[in-house]
């Protein structure tokens, strides 16, 4: 990912200051952008998967907004001092702590009462570029990347904050949202149980067909330029091969390319993956020298009219049936 550039603790403490300003600026795909007029409960989010389980979990009850506007890479993010200082006035503030340290710092100075930090609700894992190597020892010299190729943005201890690529650790976040909704709003507490039992019945649906469709393929390894599926990847028992741990759109190193065509051959990997919202440059260089294909895979940070779907699970659908063409699912 980019480097962020952290905004300052004093200019955010001034800006939380400024208190009452709209954000509605700033709001994302959702219609409720009265905040938290008419009655609804005033939730701010931090990013697409963030806001996409609030819409689901409060249904009619909430109004959502979200501070990451569609087709704006939430890693580059950089907040305006009147969404951080209108994050004082929400009713509850739910985030993932490691994606946005420019957010993360804002939130803390908010001070908001419920704020959720979805990496809370699930157990974090540390996933390198060579995630997915725990069936045998045939890869064992990739792990000596993992320190230089590692995927971290700046969750404590190198945790992954990719969880949403999981539908079980997401459905298990799931959970947690609806208990904190209850318990800031609890005049619709039972709705709020009713919506998130609905969403984790659709996160287990889609469970089972990732394990249906990936049961049997040609092979378990893909190359991505974003090392962000490395839940999904243990999930479903593939092989996952990063080309820049970090940042999509890095350059890796000449040395990393040559093992990567390497590991193309060995694995009889066909695609090379790029996402919708960083550039296919180094996907397209590779696979042009291995004489690959290239295909998107979605890290589902943020939907698009590129977007292949226009909801968590319509492109996650998307994305399983691009792995299941990419592995040789039979």
């Amino acid at each position: 990912m980019n480097v962020r550039r952290p905004i300052p603790t004093t200019a955010l403490a001034g800006a939380v200051a400024l208190g009452l300003v709209s954000l509605s600026a700033c709001a994302g795909t959702s219609d409720a952008a009265d905040g938290g007029k008419g009655g609804k409960l005033d939730v701010v989010t931090s990013f697409y998967p963030m806001q996409y389980l609030a819409e689901q979990v409060g249904g009619g009850h909430v109004a959502v907004e979200t501070l990451t506007k569609p087709g704006v890479e939430p890693h580059d993010l950089e907040l305006k001092p009147k969404q951080i200082g209108a994050l004082g006035e929400a009713d509850v503030i739910l985030y993932l702590k490691g994606v946005q340290p420019a957010v993360d710092e804002a939130i803390a100075q908010a001070g908001v009462k419920n704020t959720v930090d979805a990496t809370t609700l699930t157990k974090l894992e540390a996933h390198g570029t060579e995630v997915g190597h725990d069936h045998g020892d045939e890869h064992a010299e990739e792990g000596e990347h993992a320190g230089e190729e590692g995927h971290d943005h700046g969750s404590e201890a190198g945790a992954d904050p990719h969880v949403w690529l999981d539908p079980v650790k997401y459905a298990e976040v799931a959970k947690g949202v609806g208990s904190a909704f209850a318990k800031a709003d609890p005049d619709h507490a039972a709705d709020y149980r009713k919506n998130t039992d609905a969403l984790v019945k659709k996160l287990g649906d889609l469970n089972a067909e990732f394990e249906t469709g990936l049961k049997n393929t040609a092979t378990r390894t893909f190359i991505t330029t974003h090392s962000a599926f490395g839940y999904l990847a243990e999930r479903y028992h593939l092989d996952q091969e990063g080309i820049s741990g970090i940042d999509p759109e890095s350059e890796p190193s000449p040395a990393r390319m040559k093992e990567l065509q390497e590991i193309a051959a060995e694995e009889k990997v066909s695609t090379v993956f790029f996402e919708t919202l960083a550039s296919d440059r180094t996907a397209k260089t590779l696979a042009g020298d291995t004489g690959l294909k290239t295909d998107v895979l979605d890290p589902l940070e943020g939907i698009t009219d590129k977007s292949r779907g226009s909801d968590y699970v319509e492109v996650m659908r998307s994305n399983l049936t691009a792995l299941k063409k990419a592995l040789g699912a039979k």
